[in-house]
């Protein structure tokens, strides 16, 4: 039944069954990510959007230390250990910067509001909905690029056929040298009613490298 549908309905399917109620692009909200990659120590982030406000704070413990970013519209604030005054060895090493800040903001409110981001400006959507088997099961498909200002990669996004729940993603930098990774996703937080991925486990798409889990908790 579903192999006449169109990319744009798919997408549609998938934003139906992940952010029911519409409320992305209102979200005040405030969660947790636990992070763990091998021979690192355990990172915690705790993200907090008020998109009305245009404000993102996050805060970022791992070993002894914790810096945070407070972005109110253009406004940038850095804390590291709770001191505002941030040496210029210290902002190296930690990589505390506000360009850094709208990064880390782009990078979570990218991955946490997918598929819902799928609809920003920028976004080119193959109209083509491919089938593919991946890990034994077999998914609805979606290529997305982007303008080159907002980015290079290409995106696929692999969605279960009959729920259109997400549960895979993948990109490439360039796909004839089978670069780039894949994020298996595997159950779901309830987020101010929106179902978000509760598990992100990142791998290397070239020889299957484990990379880390991201771990979604409410607060």
């Amino acid at each position: 039944m579903n192999a006449q549908l169109t990319a744009d309905e798919v997408l549609q399917k998938a934003i139906a069954y992940h952010d029911p109620n519409g409320t992305w692009n209102s979200l005040n909200t405030s969660f947790k990510v636990v992070m763990e990659t091998p021979d690192r120590p355990e990172r915690t982030s705790t993200i907090s959007v008020d998109f009305p406000n245009q404000i993102f704070l996050l805060k970022v413990e791992q070993a002894e230390n914790t810096y945070s970013y407070n972005l109110e519209g253009a406004d940038c604030t850095i804390t590291l250990n709770g001191n505002t005054t941030v040496s210029e060895e210290d902002a190296k090493k930690f990589r505390l910067s506000c360009d850094r800040g709208t990064f880390m903001k782009n990078y979570y409110t990218y991955l946490y509001g997918l598929p819902m981001k799928l609809k920003d400006p920028g976004t080119k959507l193959d109209p083509k909905v491919q089938k593919k088997t991946f890990k034994g099961k077999e998914y609805l498909v979606l290529k997305v690029t982007y303008d080159a200002e907002v980015g290079t990669d290409d995106w696929y996004f692999y969605f279960d056929p009959k729920t259109y729940a997400m549960e895979v993603y993948q990109f490439y930098h360039d796909q004839s040298k089978n670069d780039g990774e894949y994020i298996l996703l595997s159950g779901m937080e309830e987020i101010n009613g929106i179902k978000m991925p509760k598990i992100r486990a990142w791998y290397v798409n070239k020889d299957n490298k484990y990379l880390g889990t991201d771990t979604l908790e409410k607060i």
